[in-house]
């Protein structure tokens, strides 16, 4: 959420700041309904007031015994204008607070301006695209013939774009979350979280999920549980409402979870095999900074989520997404993009974001410089490290043989009991 103040000292700023986003949004209704709020706490500030005389000048005549009807009648009234004035009041700010959770973030400086993924940035290349001598089969095809991946009974068991994992696929699956997890806390010094996969709203009005996107959430009926969209919501909200102290920063968390998204209008190829699926497991990375060091922190962020792809030997490229491109609660993002050969070409596996103190500010997360200092709103980061699926994905399009089996990523072998192939 954006500060109230910064939006009504700049507000041609951030007007264009959301036309940049190509977000169609008139500023004027916030400023608008800004301006009539702080009137009318003004005036009921001063009715108050005045009410507290009039209390005062009634209990001197009782207690000299004189005659107080007029006043207390007057009393009366002004006591009547105050709650009027505070029912419209509490409506007003209402309104406000419901504009100000629809307005997505400032986009930072650095980032290019473009209506949509056209106008995003290539920065880097890293990996050689494998040269097939032979016809590359897509994973939705590969692993039913190597019997791991069977969608026609998970089809039946929950509906279209759910995946079962069997045999060997499943051992892939694990060994990636665990390799993952390991990288991540041995070598990167991050820490563990195994989190809830069920939040209430407040967790997701946190992290920015709701209430715009509430349509793309699993709900559970009549409780105030959702299903995590990304472990981002759960580990973003353990420091929720909370004063963290300075020395305590950068905190950096990792978690696996399940994932459940509806992806509501989803369709073509990203909808075959395990790319897009309404169930997915992730690895995610969490960052809680000092804001003068946020970005910083997204660089060593993105870098630790491409280690994972190059200890794999997964070809893959940074791209920086334009203003139109970005999530609704990013000031600048890094897509992490693995080569598929049934894409023949670059599909996104990490999405690496600073959202400097927007989440902060909706979840009441703070830091304190030292003990007389004022809280200030911390700048939290969240990034795939990786999508597990995806990358179970990746391996088998990239590593395929011409039989039909599949090697395995050296660095997975010993997450895999020294296995060199699969489906052999």
């Amino acid at each position: 959420m954006l500060d109230l103040k910064f939006i009504r000292e700049h507000p041609e700023l951030v007007q264009k700041a959301l036309s940049d986003r190509n977000y169609e949004f008139d500023l004027s209704r916030v400023l608008i309904l800004d301006e009539e709020v702080r009137k009318l706490k003004g005036e009921t500030e001063g009715l108050r007031a005045k009410r507290n005389e009039i209390a005062a000048k009634v209990a001197e005549a009782k207690r000299k015994g004189l005659d107080s009807s007029e006043d207390m009648a007057v009393g009366a009234q002004v006591a009547e204008n105050i709650s009027r004035l505070e029912s419209t009041l509490a409506e007003k700010e209402r309104q406000l607070h419901e504009l100000l959770t629809i307005i997505p973030n400032i986009p930072h400086q650095s980032v290019p301006v473009g209506p949509d993924e056209s106008h995003n940035v290539e920065l880097k290349r890293w990996g050689e695209v494998r040269k097939f001598d032979f016809e590359p089969v897509p994973h939705w095809d590969l692993g039913p013939r190597l019997g791991i991946l069977d969608l026609e009974r998970a089809a039946k068991m929950a509906g279209s774009r759910f995946p079962l994992l069997k045999g060997e696929g499943a051992r892939l699956e694990r060994a990636l979350i665990n390799f993952m997890l390991d990288v991540h806390v041995k070598r990167q010094g991050y820490t563990e979280i195994f989190p809830p996969f069920l939040v209430n709203e407040r967790s997701m009005f946190g992290t920015g999920q709701l209430p715009k996107f509430k349509g793309d959430m699993f709900k559970i009926e009549n409780l105030d549980l959702f299903l995590i969209p990304t472990a981002e919501v759960p580990v973003t909200n353990v420091h929720r409402e909370e004063i963290l102290h300075k020395e305590a920063l950068p905190i950096k968390y990792v978690a696996y979870s399940a994932c459940f998204r509806l992806e509501a209008g989803s369709t073509g190829k990203d909808t075959r095999g395990v790319i897009r699926n309404h169930q997915f497991n992730k690895v995610e990375l969490v960052h809680f900074t000092l804001p003068e060091k946020s970005y910083d922190a997204l660089e060593e962020l993105t870098r630790d989520a491409e280690e994972i792809l190059e200890l794999l030997e997964l070809p893959y490229r940074r791209v920086l997404l334009c203003t139109g491109d970005m999530g609704f609660a990013s000031a600048k993002t890094y897509d992490l993009e693995v080569w598929l050969p049934s894409y023949n070409g670059y599909k996104e596996i990490s999405s690496c974001s600073n959202f400097e103190d927007f989440q902060a500010r909706r979840a009441g997360i703070r830091f304190k410089r030292d003990p007389k200092s004022r809280p200030e709103y911390v700048h939290t980061l969240n990034g795939s490290g990786l999508a597990v699926g995806r990358t179970w994905a990746a391996i088998l399009e990239n590593y395929q043989n011409r039989d039909g089996s599949v090697t395995i990523p050296p660095a997975l072998r010993p997450y895999m009991d020294g296995m060199t192939v699969m489906g052999k």
